[in-house]
């Protein structure tokens, strides 16, 4: 008799043969659900509704400080992107460079260290020395307003100046208005895709600088794991199942790509992707979208550190403390 499980994702292209049925959990009576926005999907596994979930890497790890920490999680990482590019600023602000980060006010988006925030301004403090603390925070959203989530916890280190944004504001706005110096955000601010000059990138050139960063580092940031609810973690035929067949759905996506080039990826509505997809397997290699412990350890143990140094995390944890024992060796 199989197991029943509850497990929610997004639906990526990565995961999309989980939902249409190409893939299959072996042993598990699986009911897959997706959300139309993902923070809702971390909503819905801290409410209690999935058994096995993504989650973004500080939501996950937001719970290690609760008394009884109610998840541990799978080596399976659905989420990533690098993110030097999700700094905006102001181009009245006199921000040239990093550095002048220091001393002005920031707007980030959603909560005081969400996954696109919290790798960059790790990023900041290593390679430019500017910390959280030498900056003033404000939280909202981008180009619509959001109320301060009360669904986890929000922690703030001491010295550290946070508040959210008034009611009705937006942090795109107030980034073109020039009420905020700067902006962190996974969303880019609706303003500058509408052509406004008032918003820039921090690294006008991102994505040579965050090629630059993957050939120094190896580093290919991680935003969301998959998480487990701790009272199923002995499940381990079932775990190990679930990990297989979020590693095919992956493999069969990539796999594509691979095959269609061929045909220079004549599916694609996207001109000269061919070339752009030869430069990416020749810096990040044939598995560019690696699953398991041994190829994302250092992106982990990076993450992990800018999580306590940024005083979301009470203490340092490893990727002991927070992965399924039975997958440290994947």
């Amino acid at each position: 008799m199989s197991s029943e499980l509850t497990i929610g994702t997004y639906r990526y292209e990565h995961t999309e043969a989980l939902f249409d049925g190409r893939v299959t959990i072996d042993g598990v009576d699986a009911t897959l659900e997706t959300e139309a926005l993902v923070s809702d999907l971390f909503r819905q596994m801290l409410e209690g509704r999935y058994d096995i979930a993504e989650l973004g890497l500080t939501y996950f790890l937001r719970t290690f400080d609760l008394q009884d920490a109610p998840f541990m999680a799978l080596p399976i990482f659905p989420n990533r992107n690098f993110r030097h590019s999700a700094v905006f600023v102001n181009t009245e602000a006199g921000i040239e460079k990093p550095q002048d980060l220091a001393g002005r006010t920031v707007g980030e988006f959603a909560l005081f260290g969400h996954d696109a925030g919290v790798w960059p301004k790790g990023i900041l403090s290593d390679e430019y020395g500017v910390t959280v603390d030498q900056c003033r925070w404000v939280i909202g959203g981008t180009d619509h307003p959001i109320p301060a989530f009360d669904w986890l916890p929000q922690p703030v280190p001491d010295g550290v100046d946070v508040r959210h944004a008034e009611d009705g504001r937006t942090l795109g706005a107030m980034l073109e208005s020039g009420e905020i110096d700067a902006l962190i955000s996974v969303d880019v601010p609706q303003a500058m895709l509408r052509g406004s000059t008032k918003i820039a990138r921090l690294f006008p050139d991102y994505e040579n600088v965050e090629r630059d960063y993957y050939r120094r580092t190896g580093i290919f940031p991680p935003m969301h794991l998959v998480a487990v609810r701790k009272e199923l973690v002995h499940r381990t035929e079932d775990l190990r199942s679930v990990y297989r067949a979020f590693a095919e759905a992956k493999e069969l996506a990539a796999r594509a790509y691979v095959e269609d080039a061929a045909k220079q990826h004549m599916s694609l509505v996207t001109p000269w992707f061919s070339s752009l997809f030869e430069r990416n397997r020749s810096l990040l290699g044939e598995d560019w979208w690696p699953y398991g412990l041994r190829a994302n350890r250092k992106a982990v143990d990076t993450f992990l550190r800018y999580h306590h140094e940024q005083g979301l995390s009470e203490r340092l944890l490893t990727s002991r403390d927070i992965f399924v024992p039975e997958f440290l060796d994947t």
